[in-house]
């Protein structure tokens, strides 16, 4: 039987670790997300809660990195000489995974290996699939990611950034696509990541307990009542897990169609120099992030509350710091300058073609097939 998943939209709290996983998830390419937080947070859970509640991909049947059968520019080589040949590629449906990658891996076990013996006996490649090939049009879930080696860590950012794994062993090489939603997880009690690395997560959440009582109870209930009866449980959340579902794969459509004016990228380069920021990634997963946030909300311009919803995501584990100080923000200083703008300018100038009826102060929210409404 089918391992039960504690729903996603049951989760209480933590609504800042779940905007930046769904955020991931209508936009991979925002560069994966860390969170970090104490022992007992739901960090597992929301992972595992995400996966399931993303919709079913196809997939190429056999193929060892879950190729897209109507994608391609995506496809490993073995899947694309098959297509090129005449041959059909037959296609099938299976949910979201979520690759694991435990503390103890190896270079070889993330990457994969090649066997050498083989390539110099019969003059082909034999590749042996590592978690980056079973992570591609998934999820890669690090727990513990500061406990890594290094070097491993370089890998899977790498990975994550360009989207391919290559692996070179002797001259041999070979080249399959590892296109993920990475999520990396750790307590900062375990150790801190280098700031080096640090910077290649697009986004950052720092968690810590729900301290409402009040809320604790209901987690407590809520748990008690998912251990006692998982089914029954996922089925009162279903029609949640149905619009959030729905809401996300509108999203991943019109986000192409999102533009962000000047004066908005204006915006997000001075929020990144007055917050003392090194080098030119804050901008760009600020400007990413801004427009994953506004197709979320279903709106086709970028506006000011885009910005402010995500900066502090792309600009925690960004910020100077010095030895031995707490990775935070300093959120009075961030909605200072956020909010420094004349009113006269506070409307972005966005060319994009919106409903006649929809005006500035209205919120548009997304229809299940992706049309943008006005009104909640």
């Amino acid at each position: 039987m089918e391992k039960q998943i504690f729903p996603f939209t049951a989760l209480v709290g933590q609504e800042e670790m779940k905007k930046a996983l769904i955020l991931n998830a209508v936009n991979p390419r925002l560069g994966g997300v860390l969170i970090r937080g104490e022992k007992g947070t739901a960090k597992s859970t929301a992972v595992r809660g995400l996966a399931s509640l993303l919709p079913e991909i196809s997939v190429v049947a056999g193929c060892p990195f879950n190729c897209d059968p109507d994608d391609v520019t995506t496809m490993c080589a073995g899947c694309r000489e098959r297509l090129e040949a005449g041959g059909e590629l037959p296609a099938a449906a299976r949910k979201m995974r979520v690759a694991e990658l435990p503390v103890s891996a190896t270079e070889d076990r993330v990457v994969g290996t090649l066997d050498i013996e083989h390539a110099i006996k019969k003059g082909e490649k034999r590749f042996e699939p590592g978690v980056l090939a079973e992570a591609n049009r998934g999820i890669l879930y690090v727990d513990e990611v500061n406990l890594l080696d290094d070097h491993v860590v370089d890998v899977l950012l790498d990975a994550a950034a360009m989207g391919v794994n290559t692996v070179e062993r002797e001259g041999v090489s070979f080249t399959h696509p590892a296109q993920f939603i990475l999520v990396g997880t750790m307590n900062p009690e375990e150790g801190e990541l280098r700031p080096q690395l640090l910077d290649r997560f697009g986004l950052c959440v720092n968690i810590t307990g729900v301290n409402d009582p009040a809320l604790r109870v209901e987690i407590v209930k809520r748990r008690v009542a998912f251990e006692e009866d998982p089914a029954g449980f996922a089925a009162l959340w279903q029609e949640e897990q149905r619009r959030l579902r729905e809401r996300i794969v509108a999203a991943r459509r019109i986000l192409p169609q999102v533009e962000i004016s000047d004066e908005m990228l204006l915006l997000i380069a001075r929020t990144a120099i007055e917050m003392g920021v090194d080098g030119h990634r804050a901008d760009l997963v600020m400007m990413k992030a801004a427009k994953t946030n506004a197709a979320l909300e279903g709106r086709l311009g970028v506006i000011e509350e885009d910005v402010k919803a995500t900066a502090n995501f792309a600009l925690l584990h960004r910020m100077r710091r010095k030895p031995f100080e707490e990775l935070a923000i300093d959120e009075e200083k961030l909605a200072g300058i956020l909010n420094l703008r004349p009113r006269a300018h506070s409307r972005p100038h966005v060319h994009v073609h919106t409903h006649p009826h929809t005006d500035s102060h209205s919120q548009p929210h997304l229809h299940p097939h992706g049309r943008v409404h006005k009104g909640r």
